[in-house]
């Protein structure tokens, strides 16, 4: 499974209805578990970003349309990051 890595950032929106940020991780990780997305892991954090998710997935397609979604409700915006494994980066020198 290809892993992601999504920083997340309120819009204005988001922080207006900030007080529904658990119940929105909640309906957003539902979403991905229907598209075939598992999310690993949701941290909200102090800093630049609001929150650091981490999310699994064989469909680069799945992944597109679940954080099109969750940017389409607009309180969110997204950097994405594929991530990879000790054991994916060796076969990826590998290929040096």
């Amino acid at each position: 499974m290809a892993t992601y890595v999504t920083l997340v950032n309120w819009t204005d929106q988001g922080i207006k209805t900030v007080k529904d940020t658990v119940q929105r991780a909640q309906q957003f990780r539902a979403e991905c578990e229907r598209r075939g997305v598992k999310l690993t892991s949701t941290y909200w954090t102090q800093g630049r970003y609001d929150l650091v998710v981490i999310a699994e997935t064989d469909d680069d397609q799945a992944i597109m349309a679940v954080l099109l979604l969750l940017g389409g409700q607009g309180n969110a915006r997204t950097e994405t990051l594929r991530a990879f494994t000790d054991t994916e980066m060796e076969a990826i020198l590998r290929k040096l």
